[in-house]
């Protein structure tokens, strides 16, 4: 392990390194305000060449509204890392070693590599506070399912990401076989286990083929401020699983397929026999519980609440405002299923299709922007399934704004998902009525709200469907209403 020098210094020192550059990384919350930094704790991977410095700070910032606590993995040098200025935090000079070279770690190979020995448990990691010892706070955990060995060849960060980071890696295994991976370093750290984690790997360990296959991932243990001060919490640093390169999400899939004017009922109806089977097992998995009356007007409440938002984001929806209270009044006093774990935040860009195993669902970490203690507990699987329906008008929607009509392409894609989601399930989702009308407008009000805020020209298709649904739920005239 490596040795390290007790008492030196750097300026400027890591914390100030990072504050002046953690402003404007994508995945930092308080946008346009500068960082208010406090270590919370540090651990140390040990670079086998002993050449390179790998450590992880766990820093809370208090700048914005709410405190955040972020995961700042990063690497110290001797000379500047070839290809990777862009990943540079700054340089600083130690008082003992000379100028360091300081890099974001994902985009560092030695990061990238020993992250994945300790993922599969075969490093440990090295406590920043003393040499040659471990740090029992942070541990690897394989998976069950998991049988291969695999050694880093190559490693690329994915770009766009804008909450976590992750890292490409290609992979061998002891017989040369290559074997493409992710791994997922989240940023922002929340105590409690990441669904992503938990659900996907609860699928694979069951056997399903409808998600990528997970080597396992990084928990630990670290302060995390609490009403009364700092608190123990304990949760998911990081997630490595199966890479399938070469395909297409079915974002693009549909849309491909929208704008050619081509059936999309097949591949429609062979997604909603995969959804179905993701919730089948999932239930089975983790189990289900009852709906109780307080879970559905809790779930109705804040269908209310989002209603409230977008007629207030788009007030022309107020002339449609009682006919959707009225949805949510029948959706309360319906029968709901139970309740058990789900994906959370479906859409088409959330599945990808591959040419050997059909459709792949991907992120089952829920909305980004609810808490992570909401995000764990148990849902309605119709929320996946309006989820799903929205995200196929959407892609009608898209095409429209050119002057095309795809209503006809929505509404056969609809039906196909639905059919195919009701022969795997045995339930039919459309005999759930109000209750599934409830949960595509809940996911409408809050595209429209979203649009509202970020994408103006866009929010013409929400309230389409907005007006759709409440037109459907709509008592018709009595005889010699004027109306």
């Amino acid at each position: 392990m490596a040795e390290l020098h007790r008492g030196a210094s750097m300026t400027p020192t890591k914390t100030e390194l990072v504050r002046d550059w953690m402003g404007t990384q994508r995945w930092y919350a308080a946008k346009g305000r500068t960082p208010v930094l406090r270590r919370l704790a540090a651990w140390r991977l040990d670079d086998p060449a002993g050449e390179v410095g790998v450590e992880t700070l766990v820093l809370l910032d208090e700048a914005g509204d709410e405190p955040v606590v972020y995961q700042v993995p990063l690497t110290y040098r001797s000379a500047p890392l070839a290809s990777a200025d862009h990943a540079l935090v700054g340089t600083t000079e130690h008082s003992v070693l000379g100028t360091r070279w300081v890099y974001d770690a994902p985009h560092d190979p030695v990061y990238a590599t020993q992250l994945l020995e300790l993922v599969q448990g075969r490093v440990s990691a090295a406590s920043s506070a003393a040499s040659d010892a471990t740090d029992d706070t942070v541990a690897g955990v394989p998976q069950p399912s998991w049988h291969d060995a695999v050694t880093v060849t190559r490693a690329r960060v994915l770009t766009g990401e804008q909450s976590n980071t992750s890292v490409i890696l290609d992979t061998e295994r002891g017989d040369g076989t290559h074997v493409p991976l992710i791994v997922k370093v989240f940023r922002m750290l929340s105590p409690g286990d990441n669904p992503d984690v938990v659900l996907q790997g609860a699928l694979v360990d069951a056997g399903s083929r409808r998600v990528p296959g997970v080597v396992g991932s990084v928990t630990a243990h670290w302060p995390h401020p609490g009403p009364d001060g700092d608190e123990a919490a304990h949760g998911h640093l990081a997630f490595a699983q199966e890479f399938l390169p070469g395909v297409e999400d079915a974002w693009r899939v549909a849309l491909r397929a929208v704008t050619a004017g081509e059936d999309f009922s097949g591949p429609a109806r062979a997604l909603g026999a995969a959804t179905a089977e993701t919730h089948r097992v999932l239930a089975s998995a983790l189990g289900t519980t009852p709906t109780t009356p307080d879970d559905a007007r809790d779930m109705v409440d804040g269908m209310r609440r989002r209603l409230a938002a977008a007629v207030e984001a788009a007030p022309e929806l107020a002339v449609v405002r009682p006919a959707a209270e009225a949805v949510l009044a029948d959706a309360e006093t319906a029968d709901w299923p139970p309740m058990q774990r789900i994906h959370g935040d479906y859409h088409l860009g959330q599945v990808l299709h591959s040419p050997e195993r059909g459709w792949v669902l991907l992120d089952f970490e829920g909305e980004p922007l609810r808490p992570l203690a909401e995000r764990t507990q148990p849902d309605q699987w119709v929320r996946d399934v309006a989820g799903m329906l929205r995200s196929l008008d959407y892609a009608g929607g898209s095409h429209e704004r050119d002057g095309a009509d795809a209503r006809d392409w929505v509404s056969s894609a609809r039906d196909a998902f639905l059919d195919g989601y009701a022969e795997d399930a045995g339930t039919d989702p459309r005999s759930l009525g109000a209750l599934l009308a409830a949960f595509e407008l809940d996911k409408a009000m809050y595209e429209v709200v979203y649009e509202a805020r970020n994408r103006p020209d866009w929010v013409a298709i929400p309230l389409a469907a907005v007006r759709r649904l409440t037109h459907a739920f709509s008592p018709p005239p009595t005889q010699g209403d004027p109306s």
